[in-house]
């Protein structure tokens, strides 16, 4: 299987490059955020007519989450247990919640596409609401995880939090600033992991930026953010046997500001390839 994350900066306005993309590297499964669309927008044509299945949610021209997978999207879920809502001047457990996560099984692996809030500045309630979400994703993953240690499971999506210093390029993201790097984002990133996921992709690909502004001349420069992620649990590690950071796909007509982040899975078993390298310390 060949496992795609894409931030695709809205769907409608970049969807051949987006289809073309998939069926020219053989993706398996793409997940997708920021698709910018309701639900009943999404261009569902294009992708079947390339041999996808589609799981889409969206709720207005911001946000939005969707996969696209060659074998049918079984157990299909609108947001993760526990998952915060979000909306200005509006603060409580009732909340609406916005389009920010999907998931599905495909082949035995449970696939999760997420855009994780902005946080947009510091001092403004949605930091606070970023953390809370990325909070209830930790509470939610642990549990999964406790319960069905065995599962192949993958966070994958735009998490809005360059991890390390190596991971930010980008001069005007400056921690105690702004945000994507501040020490409560980078702590709830750990905390993530502790649960029982790893990045999968770090190990093969060490180096690399997944985001770069449209200003400024920030991507001929490489001033770019590591913040677009596969997360594995332990079972999803095992298996994975190759990845990439597609760099180039920032280049050309009409680029969105993500880039792909793609991973090879071999689900056969461990058997199957002893000298796979070791993702899942």
């Amino acid at each position: 299987m060949r496992l795609a994350t894409w931030n695709v900066n809205s769907i409608r306005a970049r969807l051949p490059r987006i289809v073309d993309f998939a069926v020219r590297e053989h993706i398996d499964v793409l997940a997708m955020q920021e698709i910018k669309c309701k639900t009943e927008q999404f261009p569902y044509e294009a992708f079947e007519e390339a041999g996808y299945h589609i799981a889409a949610h969206g709720l207005n021209q911001w946000n939005g989450v969707a996969i696209a997978s060659r074998e049918p999207l079984e157990d299909v879920e609108i947001g993760f247990p526990g998952m915060p809502g979000f909306a200005k001047g509006h603060e409580g457990p009732d909340a609406p919640q916005e389009a920010r996560a999907i998931g599905a099984t495909v082949g035995g692996v449970k696939v999760w596409s997420l855009y994780v809030p902005n946080g947009r500045s510091l001092g403004d309630p949605h930091y606070v609401y970023k953390l809370d979400w990325l909070s209830a994703l930790q509470e939610y993953t642990s549990a999964t995880l406790s319960r069905t240690p065995d599962l192949a499971f993958a966070l994958t999506g735009d998490f809005n939090i360059a991890p390390t210093d190596a991971d930010n390029g980008d001069p005007t993201v400056i921690e105690g600033v702004t945000t994507h790097v501040s020490p409560p984002e980078r702590e709830a990133f750990a905390a993530l992991e502790a649960a029982g996921v790893t990045d999968v992709v770090r190990p093969l690909v060490p180096t690399g930026y997944t985001y770069w502004d449209y200003k400024q001349l920030r991507f001929p420069r490489n001033e770019g953010l590591r913040i677009d992620f596969i997360l594995g649990s332990h079972a999803f590690a095992q298996a994975v046997t190759g990845a990439q950071i597609h760099r180039n796909e920032r280049k050309g007509e009409v680029p969105s500001d993500h880039v792909p982040v793609v991973v090879d899975l071999d689900l056969t078993g461990p058997e199957a390839d002893d000298d796979r390298p070791m993702i899942f310390g």
